[in-house]
């Protein structure tokens, strides 16, 4: 073992079928153990409320130090954790293989996993993570759900936020009728026979909950973009990937999706296709948390290798086949916000490369956090937070000036934009959803 764990990071997996998982006894020694190390370090203070809430509590203890913290007061660290896994990634010298073995995400995943077993989740928050029952619901009527949503709506914001805890501040996504999946299946785009991908790839583009129902424009735009590379596409979603349960604890919740999509994708695993997640949190829950989840589960492992993130397919089509010649600068360049559940699928920054193909075209990357989080960050009890922690991001955005902006991530995106809103800041000449 090298000092710091140079070695890259390692995964164990989540053992959640074992009553000792849910132990609090067993928790509370762990994340004891945990805490005091991240303590002793503190070199993650700035990414995320989580540290600060940890280390305040245990400077203002009695003895500043872990001893004297109660147990009861980790609950305010665990609720500030968005799964980002950032510290993981890119922080943590104490992460696998290190002996240390921390993995402080998962810890927050298993405190919440034994609170969702005790019932302890609101009623609020387990039906706001069913985004994709949600969805079907909302589609039918979403110019009336679009407009009772709306930020500024002074007649249902205030009854959102006291009913749903949904800060009547946030901005939250509109829902988009027919489903992609729908609008795909009755008209697909003309693929260009010349192009050096022709023959050679086709890919089944998972839709996610948010670009089934909320946001259609990355699905075109991904369809249309490989269709002129040559590439054959179908848009597919027998499920959401579970990302919203898993932020509850409802692991079990998380695995049985994670077995429904499976079972609707690996066929075309299996007919050689390829498959693309058009939301980063969802392309990491398929390739690396569903293996951690049920990783004695053959198709699922196989799904997982087979699945890209967005911009991780079109670097690796141009590397493999090249993309078709013709591409344009873009006049006034182009800020790209790395979002945090790309990162964590440790591909590298795939968005800037995928951006740079285009020619004479300056390319500015920021790698902060967005401090959406999901659902996490559109709720009352989260917004300030949120706002707080995505401010960085959002100043280093107005600071490069860029002529377009976008985020890998849709949601992640809109929150900056808002960010940069609240700041004050001119509109934003160009804000691309993906």
């Amino acid at each position: 073992m090298r000092e710091g764990s140079l070695e890259a990071p390692t995964r164990h997996p989540i053992p959640w079928s074992e009553e000792s998982f849910y132990d609090p006894e067993e928790i509370d020694r762990e994340m004891r153990r945990v805490f005091d190390i991240c303590h002793g370090c503190r070199r993650c203070f700035n990414l995320c409320d989580s540290f600060p809430r940890l280390f305040e509590l245990i400077d203002e203890s009695e003895t500043g130090e872990l001893d004297s913290v109660d147990s009861k007061d980790f609950k305010s660290v665990v609720d500030a954790c968005t799964l980002c896994d950032m510290c993981f990634m890119t922080k943590c010298p104490y992460v696998p293989p290190h002996e240390f073995d921390l993995d402080f995400p998962h810890l927050m995943l298993r405190y919440r996993a034994a609170e969702f077993r005790r019932g302890e989740r609101s009623l609020i928050d387990r039906e706001l993570a069913k985004t994709d029952r949600n969805g079907r619901l909302a589609v039918p009527v979403a110019p009336i759900v679009n407009w009772a949503t709306r930020r500024g709506n002074s007649l249902t914001r205030p009854a959102m936020e006291a009913i749903a805890g949904i800060d009547r501040r946030a901005e939250v996504p509109r829902y988009e009728a027919p489903p992609l999946a729908r609008e795909a299946a009755l008209k697909a785009p003309a693929v260009n026979r010349e192009a050096p991908a022709f023959g050679e790839r086709r890919a089944v583009i998972y839709a996610t909950c948010f670009g089934n129902y909320n946001d259609h424009r990355p699905g075109r735009a991904l369809r249309a973009v490989l269709a002129h590379n040559g590439i054959e596409t179908k848009v597919v979603h027998p499920h959401c990937c579970g990302m919203p349960k898993l932020e509850n604890g409802d692991i079990a919740g998380v695995a049985e999706a994670a077995r429904k999509v499976t079972e609707e994708l690996l066929p075309f695993v299996e007919e050689g296709w390829d498959v693309i997640a058009l939301v980063p949190s969802c392309a990491l829950m398929l390739k690396f948390e569903w293996p951690l989840i049920l990783p004695d589960d053959e198709p699922v492992e196989r799904l997982s290798q087979a699945t890209f993130d967005v911009a991780e397919y079109v670097v690796d089509v141009n590397k493999r086949h090249g993309l078709v010649e013709g591409l344009t600068p873009l006049e006034g360049g182009v800020s790209v916000h790395l979002a945090c559940h790309a990162r964590a699928q440790n591909i590298g920054a795939k968005a800037a490369e995928m951006l740079r193909l285009i020619p004479d075209t300056p390319v500015d990357v920021v790698e902060r956090c967005s401090g959406h989080g999901g659902k996490w960050g559109m709720m009352k009890a989260h917004f300030d937070t949120a706002c707080k922690v995505g401010r960085p991001a959002a100043r280093t955005l107005v600071r490069q000036n860029r002529a377009h902006r976008c985020s890998e991530c849709p949601l992640a995106g809109c929150h900056l934009e808002q960010l940069v809103e609240i700041a004050g800041e001119p509109a934003t000449p160009d804000h691309a959803p993906h």
